[in-house]
């Protein structure tokens, strides 16, 4: 979901057999499907052949696109630019805040109000702006039990 994962060159399109493939000799037991906004492409065969392998499919995406395919898992993570579609309320499991100032905190509480009772919350803090916005969050998740904290852990771990 960043500008550097646009470019065609640097990250060329390759076929759903190729994807399923390699998702297959990683051993990994589950493929998430993710970065730039994976729902603005038909993900019905990649899906079918994860699955048809015995792969769980797990997608994040901000809901601004028709989801296609079949998935284990929906994680929605919101972007003020764009309105997502009322459908991805009910089709996610997870709802996921980048937080970036603390008026996050609270447009992430109006989604939260959308998504079905069992879903998991999540505030996760901007990488960039994590030591401002930490402690907003820490203070929030103080009243509000319901939410949890992610962190981008392979940052911390200093992984691309």
């Amino acid at each position: 979901d960043v500008k550097e994962s646009w470019d065609a060159e640097v990250h060329p399109k390759v076929d759903a057999g190729t994807l399923v493939d390699e998702a297959v000799q990683s051993g990994a037991p589950i493929c998430v499907i993710t970065g730039g906004e994976p729902a603005m492409h038909d993900l019905t065969s990649l899906t079918l052949g994860l699955q048809s392998a015995g792969l769980r499919t797990h997608i994040e995406t901000s809901g601004t696109h028709p989801m296609t395919g079949t998935w284990d898992w929906v994680t929605f993570s919101p972007k003020r630019f764009k309105s997502p579609l009322d459908a991805i309320y009910g089709a996610s499991h997870e709802l996921k805040i980048v937080v970036v100032n603390r008026h996050d905190l609270q447009w992430g509480e109006e989604h939260a109000m959308k998504m079905p009772p069992a879903a998991s919350c999540y505030f996760q803090p901007e990488w960039d702006r994590r030591d401002k916005v930490l402690p907003y969050i820490m203070k929030h998740l103080r009243t509000s039990p319901s939410w949890r904290i992610s962190l981008q852990t392979h940052k911390y771990l200093g992984l691309p």
